[in-house]
């Protein structure tokens, strides 16, 4: 049980957190959320102890290990496996004191140690989560050095991972992550056995990998049972029961305040006038809760709509040197209303053909037909750092209006939500969701056709989110989306297309079934890792047919009862079917009748344990 018990927090002379208490249940799963600029991060410095509280106590363990993603990504010789083995601090002691000392009886204790933590099994568990987060076996192997800033993150948060700390703190860990690895590790958290507290703003990973949701608003912590949607709906039942309290409230306030005006002058309703006076000063005005809702998002809609298609590929290749592409035999169409989401792991040419389909790349070969007039907009995250940071809102619009007079500027930034004095503010001093969204509305200022969309919920809060959901399905034109966040793309894809093995092809499945292939990729990973020599692969099966044995024999069970069951009921079918039982015995047609029922009931209870029986037989051998 980890308690925050009555804490304060003060950040730069503001108060993010007010007398807060909550307690965490050992071993949850809970979901920090809250709107940018909370406080949730300060939160989580406070509880590794970076930064004091200005009053209360947090109370953890003094046994549990606490671990968070270091801060600075790993980026030395050493390669991705031995990073992330290196993390579980036991082990690597534990094998170097092994190497280093001459005691056998020491070495006994090691061996007997390495055998409880499982220290054997370590490289294939480090391999599964690197694997989960994209990196294969080759790519393993190579040192930190040779990668990215945002790979190395994801070598750090599968260091933090493997080491499985009794208390995980992640914030907002799916930034660095694509598609694949934010549905990996979403379900490598929903099984995470210790306690894990998340800040993240991606909806679908707080519905399936927390069951609890840890709030904090107005500088208070309230802790609610259930997932983000869970959460949503108890707080909307809880503010409409908060507003009906507040207006009985209300009016019985006005009602003894008329009370008093009318009597306090009386002097045989003094008393009474009095004793109002006073139930009013004790009478505590109920809280008002504030709105969440995020500043609306607007996407300037074309002047026109071109006839489809818009953009045509037929046989072309893109890369980034003559004679090695990356993308081959692109045969694709894209019309003006279609909602596209690309899948597949980063890496495999996704930015690749959203340079090519928008004209910052142009085609090896092929033919590629745009329609005439075509604007194409594209917004990649890397553009936040085009920003001029000691520059304001209006001067980034004004760039773009050189000729417009000033009226007009300022119209445009108030229609991309920066209105009044709040277009003035510089871009340094905007959060990361002001940023992204002045970045949307200077991409698609001219009204674009086709809108190409790269990781653009990063640095969104989820009311923000949903805002950007309803921009795009408000935008009349085409829609290409790089997206980690499921909901995004459920709520907005119409067509998925798979990147993989050097192409782009349509995919015929849903996200649901993507999903269901990605965590089976790596659940077959994780089994041909761990398989040993062929006598191992003998002994393991003949241990699932022993275990499969008592679930084989109930399987065939219940099919001998639901055979002997549908033979019972055509027996009493052709019994009630005889017209003249009715006239002739109606007791007895009665209880054929009942028997037939009760048949058929039995019928559908064994049915359904045949059911449930076979799907644990299925897992039993597929295990």
């Amino acid at each position: 049980m980890i308690n925050l018990d009555d804490i304060s927090l003060r950040v730069a002379g503001r108060l993010l957190i007010d007398h807060a208490s909550v307690a965490l249940p050992e071993g949850a799963r809970i979901g920090l959320v809250g709107r940018n600029g909370t406080g949730k991060t300060t939160l989580f410095r406070a509880i590794t102890g970076d930064i004091a509280l200005e009053s209360g106590d947090i109370r953890i363990p003094s046994a549990a290990r606490i671990g968070q993603v270091a801060q600075e990504a790993p980026a030395g010789p050493e390669k991705l496996i031995d990073v992330v083995l290196a993390a579980d601090t036991e082990r690597a002691s534990l094998l170097k004191e092994r190497e280093e000392t001459l005691d056998p009886e020491r070495i006994a204790e090691i061996e007997l140690r390495l055998v409880d933590i499982e220290a054997h099994a370590a490289p294939a568990r480090a391999a599964r989560i690197l694997a989960g987060l994209g990196f294969d076996d080759a790519a393993q192997q190579r040192p930190c050095s040779e990668f990215s800033g945002g790979w190395r993150m994801r070598v750090a948060l599968a260091a933090l991972l493997f080491a499985e700390p009794d208390l995980l703190l992640l914030d907002e860990p799916t930034n660095y992550l694509d598609l694949e690895g934010t549905l990996w590790l979403q379900d490598f958290l929903a099984r995470y056995p210790r306690t894990v507290l998340i800040v993240s703003h991606d909806r679908e990973l707080l519905n399936e990998s927390v069951g609890f949701i840890l709030h904090l608003d107005q500088g208070k912590l309230t802790l609610w049972r259930g997932g983000y949607d869970s959460f949503e709906r108890q707080r909307a039942e809880k503010r409409a029961v908060d507003q009906k309290a507040r207006a009985r409230q209300d009016a019985k306030r006005k009602h003894m305040e008329a009370f008093v005006e009318r009597f306090r002058a009386k002097a045989t309703k003094a008393k009474q006038a009095q004793s109002r006076l006073k139930a009013l000063a004790r009478m505590a005005p109920l809280a008002e809760l504030a709105s969440e809702a995020a500043a609306a998002i607007s996407i300037r809609h074309p002047e026109r709509i071109p006839s489809p298609p818009i953009l045509t590929l037929d046989g072309v290749s893109a890369g980034y040197e003559p004679g090695r592409p990356i993308l081959r035999n692109l045969t694709l169409r894209i019309d003006h209303d279609d909602r596209i989401a690309l899948l597949g792991p980063n890496g495999n040419g996704k930015s690749t053909f959203a340079k090519l389909i928008s004209g910052r790349l142009a085609p090896l070969g092929g033919t590629m037909v745009r329609a005439a007039g075509l604007e194409i907009a594209y917004l990649a995250q890397h553009q936040l750092d085009e920003l001029v940071a000691d520059e304001t809102v209006y001067d980034h619009v004004r760039r773009l209006m050189p000729e417009a007079p000033e009226a007009k500027v300022r119209s445009r930034a108030a229609e991309m939500g920066f209105s009044g004095a709040t277009a003035n503010t510089t871009i340094a001093a905007l959060s990361g969701g002001e940023k992204a969204r002045l970045l949307l509305g200077l991409a698609a200022f001219h009204g674009p056709h086709l809108l190409i969309l790269d990781e653009p919920t990063n640095h969104l809060d989820i009311a923000a989110r949903q805002a950007l959901t309803e921009a795009i399905n408000d935008f009349p034109g085409a829609v290409i989306l790089i997206s980690h966040d499921r909901t995004l793309l459920d709520a907005s894809a119409e067509r998925l297309w798979l990147v993989a093995e050097g192409t782009v092809r349509p995919y015929d499945g849903d996200l649901d079934e993507y999903q269901k292939l990605v965590i089976g990729r790596s659940a077959s990973a994780q089994r041909k890792e761990t398989t040993g020599t062929r006598a191992d692969e003998r002994r393991q099966a003949a241990d699932r047919r022993a275990e499969a044995a008592p679930l084989r024999k109930r399987v065939k069970e219940l099919e001998a009862a639901m055979a002997k069951l549908e033979r019972s009921i055509a027996a009493l079918d052709a019994k009630l079917a005889d017209e003249t039982l009715y006239t002739r015995a109606p007791l007895e047609a009665q209880r054929f009748a009942r028997e037939r029922a009760s048949a058929a009931e039995s019928l559908a209870r064994a049915e359904e344990d045949w059911l449930h029986a076979s799907a644990s037989l299925d897992e039993a051998m597929a295990s």
